[in-house]
């Protein structure tokens, strides 16, 4: 299956927690970094999802936001990285940040937000993406 989504991480489901309706699903990429997604309880059984299974955490560019210096913040993914690329376009830019342990994330963000934050290549930044953003797939 190819998919339009850039963001495509795969891991490890080290924590399934279900709720009422929906359930929190932690995947654990190699170097530890963490993903959690918050999908419905039928998305859990319709998948086959199951703690120590390998599942993708999908998230679109559109649905990142960058940030510099984050200390607290509601959304449940904020994943810190260097800046290793800026493509500019006329309106939007594309920025992505290498998490380390062979993992990118990119978000399109508009180019007076690039400036505002004054971002540049090796700069140190996070993306932050809610849980409730983050689609889980497996193969």
């Amino acid at each position: 299956m190819k998919l339009s989504t850039r963001n495509q991480l795969k891991g490890q489901v080290t924590s399934i927690t279900e709720g009422a309706i929906n359930a929190e699903v932690i995947l654990t990429l190699p170097g530890r970094t963490e993903i959690v997604s918050v999908v419905t309880n039928g998305a859990i059984k319709s998948l086959d999802l199951k703690k120590g299974d390998t599942a993708y955490a999908l998230i679109k560019s559109s649905s990142v936001i960058i940030g510099i210096d984050v200390k607290k913040i509601s959304a449940r993914n904020v994943l810190t990285g260097k800046i290793s690329s800026i493509i500019e376009g006329s309106v939007n830019d594309e920025v992505s940040i290498d998490l380390g342990s062979g993992f990118t994330i990119t978000a399109v963000i508009t180019k007076s937000s690039v400036a505002s934050l004054e971002l540049a290549l090796g700069v140190e930044a996070s993306a932050i993406v809610k849980a409730s953003s983050v689609i889980l797939a497996v193969d």
